[in-house]
């Protein structure tokens, strides 16, 4: 159904918001680490229409079902299943101050679910751009991600970092978005693999996030317990060089492998910032794999199907390869030669077929533009 069908008027604008993949930089966020995601050319959409009597209205395309909810009645965890991602919009901008009215809201989305591609953090970035256009409000990007991470954390009750919705709002097309979460600074690295006959592959493995929550939690805790007792804010103020003698002062041998991780991962991102800007994409695809490498030894986060698609991809003539995202399921990367990213999918297509696992899909991943207003 089409929104007049709905909501019986057309709509007086549509906006959107794109989800994300990272490039590097994997669990060093909430370490004051730095990451080095780029937008996808998947994003949600969201059609809107200004409304007068303090209501919000929210339906999806492909559903008829219109979950309707006051402005002014909205309190953290009172609008359950995905319309809790709006409703979260809609009261953070209310706490916040900004004069957001009624408005009705149908959403439509390409980002493909429980794949860590970040579609909360799109339908959250999607809905304040929307909500802020109807009012003819202008806010920076970066501080719509911030109001974005706070209606994650305190009104959907997901303890998630910044990086997703920075992204979403203030990546560039042909860059990626160096952001070091230590400073908040946001640096644009140009990043286009089609002129470096490259394609960047994005394989949704498919496979079932496997005790994702507790277990991110429990890293969590391991580096923030590492860093106690090296009596440092985070794992980022602890360099490569000091590692080692960093590492022996730690009880706990889970605890430094997670150290071990998160400092060199810091560094690998830092290594494929400069080798981006240096124009050498093509030496960046070791650092891929030595990522992957350390994120399934020490950081013990991979399944066997992100294992058999790096193995495979690695195998099949890609420049690198690994994991991307949170872990325990979700997507791999692999930069491969344009002229061989076919072969390289249809390598992991019958690895996967070989050992049963459900078959992977994917996306070729061009550097996309953040939030914007379509019409």
């Amino acid at each position: 159904m089409s929104f007049a069908d709905i909501f019986g008027t057309a709509p007086d604008g549509s906006w959107r918001a794109p989800g994300r993949v990272n490039l590097i930089g994997e669990h060093t966020d909430y370490n004051d680490g730095v990451v080095l995601p780029i937008a996808l050319p998947v994003e949600v959409v969201v059609h809107a229409s200004a409304r007068a009597d303090g209501r919000i209205a929210v339906s999806s395309v492909g559903h008829d079902a219109v979950i309707e909810f006051a402005i002014d009645e909205l309190a953290p965890h009172s609008v359950d299943g995905w319309a809790a991602y709006p409703a979260g919009a809609v009261w953070v901008l209310r706490e916040s101050g900004y004069p957001i009215g009624g408005a009705n809201l149908l959403f439509d989305s390409d980002v493909p679910t429980g794949a860590g591609l970040s579609s909360s953090a799109a339908l959250l970035c999607a809905t304040f751009v929307a909500l802020l256009g109807l009012a003819e409000v202008e806010v920076e990007p970066a501080e719509v991600a911030r109001l974005a991470q706070r209606a994650e954390n305190q009104y959907v009750g997901a303890p998630v970092g910044l990086m997703d919705q920075t992204a979403s709002m203030c990546c560039t097309a042909g860059h990626a978005l160096a952001f070091d979460i230590r400073s908040g600074s946001l640096d644009q690295i140009p990043f286009d693999p089609s002129a470096d006959g490259l394609t960047l592959l994005v394989v949704d493995v498919k496979a079932p996030h496997r005790h994702a929550d507790g277990e991110y939690a429990a890293r969590r805790q391991s580096c923030e317990r590492a860093a106690a007792q090296l009596g440092v804010p985070a794992l980022r103020s602890v360099s490569v060089d000091e590692l080692d003698a960093a590492l022996a002062k730690l009880d706990d041998e889970v605890d430094r492998r997670r150290v071990r991780h998160v400092v060199t991962e810091i560094k690998r991102t830092e290594d494929a910032i400069a080798l981006m800007k240096a124009g050498r994409l093509r030496d960046v695809g070791p650092l891929f794999n030595a990522s992957h490498a350390s994120l399934r030894d020490d950081f013990e986060i991979t399944v066997p199907e992100l294992d058999v698609a790096v193995d495979t991809a690695l195998a099949a003539g890609a420049v690198g390869a690994r994991m991307t995202g949170g872990g325990f399921g979700g997507c791999i990367i692999a930069l491969t030669a344009s002229d061989e990213a076919d072969a390289v999918l249809s390598a992991i297509e019958k690895a996967f077929a070989e050992k049963g696992f459900a078959a992977p899909s994917a996306l070729a991943a061009t550097p996309s533009d953040g939030a914007s207003r379509i019409n």
